[in-house]
């Protein structure tokens, strides 16, 4: 600061000098700019000395050295008394006017400093200095406004800085709940020895959200009656990997998502699930549920509800009285058999359902008729036929059953070029095919990309395989190229078989 204020100061000096010569030759002098000299010659595009008008003189002096505070020239336009009026021009003497003048000179100076350093070669039209790659540092905290207050945290626990509102107890062995501040809105107590839930630890809590309890050895007995449904603004509860026999009601109304999998939870009594009309996502997976839990309905009032988990339990038919609003259906892993024909007449919005690893043996011909249905997994049941496809239907897996041959005309009974089928996956491994699909699929599905046959289960001693074991259609030539070479590297088949093959269309359509 100290050597710009003495250029400054120079500066000063040097016009008042100037100024004072020419007015004791006659002249007025009026500046013109104040610009740096490189500025001028790169930025405006001028290579070569600006030519005056006629009968205008310029007279450059350089006050400063190139390397000092602003490389700057002073240009001033010499011209005779005679041809200018004082109207025109201001009459630069010792005067107030001329202190003026020098104080608006100052000024520019000042803010032409800034480019002390600055390269405009570089910005305009120059080579740019190479600079290295910038790699993102994870470890590096980012810089957040702090909180007014100190945050107040406690000393079992971890509140980070840059979160305020949060407060870390997972994975320090803790058994109980230490007290909480009532500024937190997020708690991570999962993976500990936590045995219960007292309301205690609770009593200063205002505005949690959200509240992680997850991988503990929580009993039902052991959670104080109504330590949740106190916390209003409660919105996700995780409770999943504990000791619970079941369902921790009553919850607060604001809650909207509850995960309670893998615990021993076998009944839900018809009032637990009341009260919660924002409740969106429920998960009960890997629990002890049988068919007896429906006989109350526990889901029929729960208008929002768009996912419901029940897999690994020991359901053998099909949940009653679900909400029409579900979106998404987990019944993998349990007993069910068989699914009411009009079943999903009452869940036109179901975009994903998941039944693998059941005992289903028929599908009526018309079940999944839906006009959203995306994904639908029924692999590894009994089923020993194909059922019809839905126009929405993209991803569509069958392995694992007993399957000898799909029929395409069950599964597309009709063409309707204005209104194409999507579907663009199939997997039917592990099956008991002996020859591809036929090539009237392709006329039903035109965006099939991908058939996984695999192994297929022939006999019983000896799993096979068929020809083209993963089907795929436009391929690049690389691609091409690549399927063809592992195809030849599989067992020799009979001539039988080639002359099997030879029925159905080549199977790397494009």
């Amino acid at each position: 600061m100290t050597q710009h204020l003495q250029q400054v100061m120079m500066w000063h000096k040097a016009v008042f000098l100037i100024l004072l010569a020419n007015q004791k030759r006659g002249h007025k002098a009026v500046i013109l700019c104040c610009l740096p000299t490189r500025l001028l010659t790169t930025k405006y595009g001028l290579d070569r000395p600006f030519v005056p008008p006629a009968g205008v003189s310029y007279v450059l002096d350089d006050f400063t050295n190139t390397r000092t505070c602003c490389p700057l020239q002073l240009e001033l336009l010499r011209l005779p008394k005679s041809k200018f009026s004082w109207s025109q021009h201001i009459n630069l003497n010792m005067g107030i006017l001329s202190h003026i003048l020098i104080l608006h000179l100052l000024r520019a100076v000042l803010v032409f400093c800034q480019y002390e350093d600055y390269d405009f070669e570089d910005e305009y039209g120059g080579e740019p200095d190479h600079q290295l790659p910038y790699y993102f540092n994870p470890n590096a905290q980012a810089e957040v406004p702090r909180f007014p207050f100190p945050v107040e945290c406690a000393k079992e626990c971890f509140c980070p800085p840059a979160f305020p509102l949060s407060m870390y107890c997972d994975h320090r062995k803790l058994k109980t709940i230490p007290n909480i501040p009532s500024h937190v809105q997020q708690l991570y107590l999962q993976n500990n020895n936590i045995e219960a839930v007292p309301a205690g630890p609770f009593t200063n809590v205002t505005f949690i959200r959200e509240i992680n309890l997850s991988y503990n050895n929580i009993k039902f007995h052991m959670i104080d009656h109504g330590v949740f449904a106190k916390l209003s603004h409660l919105v996700q509860l995780h409770l999943q990997h504990n000791e619970l026999e079941e369902f921790p009601f009553p919850l607060p109304s604001s809650l909207e998502r509850l995960l309670l999998g893998f615990n021993k939870i076998s009944r839900l009594p018809g009032n637990a699930l009341e009260g919660l009309p924002n409740m969106t996502t429920l998960d009960l997976c890997s629990n002890l549920l049988d068919d007896s839990v429906f006989k109350e309905k526990p889901f029929s009032n729960m208008k929002n509800l768009m996912q419901l988990n029940l897999c690994n339990n020991k359901l053998q038919t099909m949940p009653i009285d679900l909400p029409p609003s579900l979106r998404h259906l987990s019944l993998e892993n349990n007993s069910i058999s068989h699914i009411p024909e009009n079943y999903f007449h009452r869940l036109p919005h179901i975009i994903a359902l998941r039944m693998s690893h059941n005992n289903l043996q028929d599908i009526p011909h018309n079940t999944f008729n839906l006009p959203n249905l995306l994904e639908l997994n029924l692999g590894h049941n009994k089923l020993k036929q194909v059922f019809y496809i839905p126009r929405s239907l993209q991803h569509l897996y069958i392995e694992g059953n007993e399957i000898e041959n799909i029929n395409v005309t069950v599964m597309c009974p009709t063409l309707d070029p204005l209104n194409i089928k999507q579907l663009t996956y199939i997997r039917v491994d592990q099956n008991k095919l002996t020859s591809p699909i036929s090539t009237y699929a392709f006329f039903c599905f035109p965006l099939i990309r991908t058939i996984y046959y695999g192994e297929q289960n022939v006999t019983v001693s000896r799993p096979s395989q068929l020809r083209t074991p993963v089907f795929r259609r436009f391929l690049t030539p690389e691609e091409f190229q690549e399927a063809e070479e592992n195809h030849e590297t599989l067992n020799q088949e009979t001539e039988e078989t080639h002359e099997a093959e030879d029925s159905y269309f080549h199977p790397y359509y494009h």
